[in-house]
């Protein structure tokens, strides 16, 4: 019988090159977002691979609806294997003037979410000896981005979240890692480079020089080199790596 994997965030992105790996390595995969459009792309791209899938629409930012949703999805299976928490959002500005709102969303989408998919995994998901949680959060956690405050405190939040976890279940056998992309060509990207763009007074096209100029290989990472990490995470060989919040950056971070 296959293993089960639940991918939130799983309709673009990393997201979605995340699924459609795991869909290759033979899991049964739970697709979770918000955009059913999104959903039914990816599903089909499952199908057309010969891989089996199932999706849920949840905005998992609100915690109700994330109980919800793991409840219908224990209807289906008798068991979640590996959760994968990638659901996000970018945004920021200048501190000074960022927006309450705007704040609390990313903190809310990026940091909040992880730990309600989390917790309802853990309550109804049985996770075994086996399983893995696998939080996608960001090299920007660990250094900081400038103009990105909100952002890289929620994702300093989700590499903290997974240490303390992963020690608290290290002794049952569940292993939990967060994965740290740099920056990652993706509609994401794209967003980031036209705030830079704005704030810094100068063209798109520049912006992404001066990020690719700062990063040692040179370029973006690419969504399915992240999907990559995570597979091996799912991985039997990777059985002994817990509470490590691993770089996919091309060499942009360094600890």
């Amino acid at each position: 019988m296959s293993r089960t994997a639940l991918v939130t965030g799983a309709g673009r992105g990393i997201g979605r090159s995340i699924a459609l790996q795991l869909a290759r390595d033979g899991f049964h995969v739970v697709l979770v977002s918000r955009t059913k459009e999104q959903l039914v792309e990816t599903t089909k791209e499952i199908t057309d691979m010969q891989g089996k899938s199932m999706y849920f629409l949840c905005d998992v930012s609100k915690q109700e609806a994330v109980e919800e949703m793991v409840s219908s999805v224990m209807e289906q299976i008798p068991q979640i294997d590996v959760l994968v928490n990638c659901a996000g959002r970018d945004g920021g500005g200048k501190t000074a003037e960022m927006k309450d709102d705007l704040w609390h969303d990313i903190i809310n989408t990026n940091l909040n979410s992880v730990y309600y998919v989390t917790k309802a995994v853990l309550n109804k998901g049985n996770l075994d000896s086996n399983s893995a949680i696998i939080n996608i959060a960001s090299t920007g956690g660990k250094q900081g981005v400038p103009f990105g405050a909100a952002y890289s405190a929620s994702k300093a939040g989700v590499i903290a979240f997974s240490k303390a976890l992963g020690k608290e279940l290290a002794r049952t056998g569940i292993t939990v890692n967060a994965v740290c992309p740099g920056y990652v060509e993706s509609n994401m990207a794209e967003n980031v480079r036209n705030i830079q763009s704005k704030l810094l007074n100068i063209p798109v096209e520049e912006v992404k020089k001066k990020i690719e100029n700062v990063i040692p290989i040179g370029r973006y990472i690419e969504p399915n080199e992240v999907a990559g990490m995570v597979s091996y995470l799912c991985s039997d060989r990777a059985r002994g790596i817990t509470i490590q919040a691993l770089n996919v950056c091309g060499g942009l971070g360094i600890f």
